[in-house]
């Protein structure tokens, strides 16, 4: 079904756009004129890169976001010793003299995963037992991560981390090898862990197993898939449809299962092109917002991958290929779904895929030639595209300002309380290298600002008062909020021009956001309370298949304006208050 455009958006943004660009053109009327975006041109209001940290201490292969405003990144643990430390020297040293013979492996004193703490900006290091090396992560309704599989001695790990408690390992609980697997928390809180290197199944967290794991559920789809000499469907896409059920795309494919029963329901079409679109031809992927108007209808975006081969002529002949500009759009929840393709300003693999708050898609990260893979990638793009899902066909992408710091292979970008995108990691290499290759290793945390953050719009952005701790699914809820300016904006009915969005946060690697939705709450009532001062009432999720439980952030959206966010949890389905 298709989605009505919003006709009362932000005539004060363009308004503002206009009256600035006629401040800066003087007299002459044709500076100012709207011309198509492109890399070397970008418009006005086409966002800002501040630099949050020159240097995290470690490369930020994984990035969650967490409640109570705090942002775990973390990378593998058998790269060698990270850049922040975890003890003081003089206890290292005592360490290391200690270490039973010299064959040992050297006493390794670096941390490697650290939570940045967006209040105060301040890093805190953590230590990491075991290696999460390409592993997979889903926050649990209770607000604690769950982290699955890795390398080595990670790989059958299930590890849980909270800012209190740091990480928890729960060995051997895997009941088979996860690396390169996905996560996706179910309606009922549970998480399915899908796929992985050679690894056509599927397994649950929690589960009751007494006597160890259960047994396995083949998934035939994932073998189906894989390629003998470059897999390509490493990191499937899974997103949650309203009704509960899974939309998993692997390779070039997609599928509908039901999880609760473990079994298939409907193949969908192949994406036209014949392009690979997952590791190592790695594209991105998001489940486009949900809206209360059209509470069962949802529709999937894929951009970017590399062609079928790419990874072999990277690997074996060092010939990178230009990489993909597609994007495919694709309804898996109508009754003939069919895929309706795009392009891309900029091709693109290893691009990240954020949800907005404002319900648009940033594009971020990645390369113009080759594929994922250590080494396997060139021509960094370095500009970030906008993509405005409710848009005419032909304009929905806008090219943004361009960042200086490539990120390639090992880089994530995920969305944080304030509306920023925060961009890290990049390190194509086996270990830490920062001298005489193309791209170092890449230590750095930035923060890409949206054009919705721009200040020119500051008397357009509300604040939010006061919100729910928690609340259930199909109740009236009362968001409190202040708009700088006193009244709001012109253009259409106030439960329009208000609009109250719950962003469920990402857990971020290798080009996926797992996890991650915008679910638009139907207002129905704006009251005015003071002088600026406003209540919305909006009607929370009617199902845990629209927003399964957990912690959501809350933004209140003024004429296509975000406020900073309000953290709130959704309870299971039949929870007490």
């Amino acid at each position: 079904m298709p989605k009505p455009a919003r006709p009362f958006l932000p005539l004060l943004i363009v308004l503002l756009l206009i009256a600035s660009r006629v401040d800066n053109a003087g007299a002459d009327a044709t500076a100012w004129q709207l011309e198509p975006a492109q890399p070397t041109s970008p418009a006005a209001l086409a966002g800002e890169w501040r630099l949050l940290h020159a240097n995290i201490g470690v490369s930020a292969m994984h990035m969650q976001l967490l409640p109570e405003d705090f942002v775990l990144m973390f990378d593998r643990t058998d790269s060698g010793p990270s850049n922040i430390s975890l003890l003081d020297p003089a206890s290292c040293a005592a360490a290391a003299a200690a270490a039973p013979n010299a064959t040992a492996a050297p006493v390794d004193c670096s941390a490697h995963s650290v939570l940045l703490d967006l209040r105060s900006n301040a890093l805190h290091p953590y230590p990491l037992a075991t290696n999460p090396w390409c592993s997979s992560a889903a926050l649990l309704p209770n607000g604690t991560l769950l982290q699955t599989g890795g390398f080595s001695n990670g790989d059958r790990i299930a590890r849980l981390f909270s800012p209190t408690s740091g990480w928890v390992d729960l060995p051997d609980f895997l009941a088979a090898r996860r690396w390169y697997a996905t996560d996706i928390l179910l309606a009922d809180g549970r998480v399915l862990i899908l796929g992985g290197r050679r690894q056509y199944n599927f397994e649950f967290f929690p589960h009751d197993g007494v006597n160890g794991p259960p047994p396995l559920t083949f998934f035939p789809f994932l073998d189906e898939t894989t390629e003998v000499d470059a897999e390509n469907n490493l990191y499937p896409f899974l997103h949650l449809l309203p009704d509960g059920t899974v939309f998993v795309f692997a390779n070039d494919r997609a599928v509908v299962f039901d999880p609760y029963n473990r079994t298939p329901l409907r193949r969908l079409p192949t994406i036209p092109g014949g392009v690979p679109r997952n590791y190592p031809s790695s594209g991105s992927s998001v489940l486009l917002p949900l809206r209360p108007e059209y509470p069962t209808h949802a529709e999937v975006l894929v951009c970017g991958g590399a062609p079928r081969g790419a990874y072999q002529l990277a690997l074996r002949n060092g010939t990178f290929v230009p990489t993909e500009r597609t994007c495919g759009r694709i309804a898996p929840t109508d009754a003939n779904p069919v895929w309706a393709m795009e392009e891309m300003p900029l091709p693109r693999v290893m691009g990240d895929m954020v949800l907005l708050p404002t319900g648009d898609v940033l594009i971020v990260n990645g390369a113009a030639a080759g594929t994922a893979g250590w080494e396997l990638g060139r021509e960094p793009v370095m500009y970030p595209v906008l993509y405005r899902p409710d848009t005419q066909n032909g304009a929905r992408f806008e090219v943004l300002t361009a960042s200086t710091v490539p990120r390639m292979y090992h880089s994530s970008a995920t969305l944080d309380t304030y509306g920023r995108v925060l961009v890290g990691g990049s390190n194509p290499h086996i270990g830490y290298v920062f001298a005489n290759v193309t791209y170092p290793t890449e230590l750095s945390l930035e923060a890409f600002l949206p054009p919705y953050l721009d200040t020119r719009l500051d008397g357009l952005r509300p604040r939010v008062l006061g919100a729910p701790a928690e609340v259930g699914y199909g109740e009236a809820a009362t968001v409190r909020f202040e708009v700088p300016g006193g009244a709001l904006a012109g253009g259409g009915p106030e439960d329009q021009v208000v609009r109250v969005v719950a962003v469920a946060p990402a857990f971020a690697t290798h080009s996926f956001g797992m996890n991650q939705r915008v679910v638009d709450l139907a207002v129905t009532r704006v009251a005015q309370l003071d002088v600026g001062v406003y209540e919305a009432e909006v009607a929370t999720p009617p199902s845990p298949g629209v927003a399964p439980p957990g912690y959501y952030l809350w933004f209140v959206v003024h004429a296509g304006v975000p406020s900073s966010a309000a953290w709130v949890r959704t309870r299971p389905l039949g929870a007490a208050p």
